[in-house]
């Protein structure tokens, strides 16, 4: 497990799993969001297996799990209200961590500006171009 840093406040990551937790802890997160659905890819720890690890190190937990292409406002509005509310620094795992990066994009385009965001993730290792390209095409 390596996170990746898109803000003082939120890391992504590949897919966790329970014996990550105590890491994860260690390194100054208080709260772990999950993108991941359960059962996208055999042998991957379900939602509940690490979240009941992380609450048990006393982190917080939510999940808000969703598919890049079935994502829904609903989906947006509980990333959105997830960073929020939850302590941070938070962090966000899915497969590969690119969800977690993109839905962080989209959610803070019309505050942070396309340029901040593709500092930030192009950091990380994630290339949003695209999405930014897509969202500038919108207004």
């Amino acid at each position: 497990m390596e996170p990746r840093q898109i803000t003082e406040e939120f890391s992504v990551a590949p897919q966790i799993a329970p014996e990550d937790i105590p890491a994860i802890a260690a390194a100054g997160f208080r709260s772990i969001m999950c993108n991941r659905p359960d059962g996208e890819e055999p042998g991957q720890p379900t939602e509940a297996a690490v979240a009941e690890a992380a609450r048990a190190a006393g982190l917080e937990v939510v999940s808000v799990p969703f598919s890049s292409a079935t994502m829904t406002e609903a989906d947006v509005t509980a990333f959105r209200t997830a960073l929020d509310e939850m302590p941070g620094p938070m962090l966000a795992y899915c497969r590969t961590g690119t969800r977690c990066t993109m839905m962080w994009s989209l959610v803070n385009y019309d505050t942070l500006g396309p340029e901040t965001i593709l500092r930030a993730t192009s950091a990380a290792g994630y290339d949003m171009s695209g999405l930014m390209a897509q969202l500038r095409s919108r207004r």
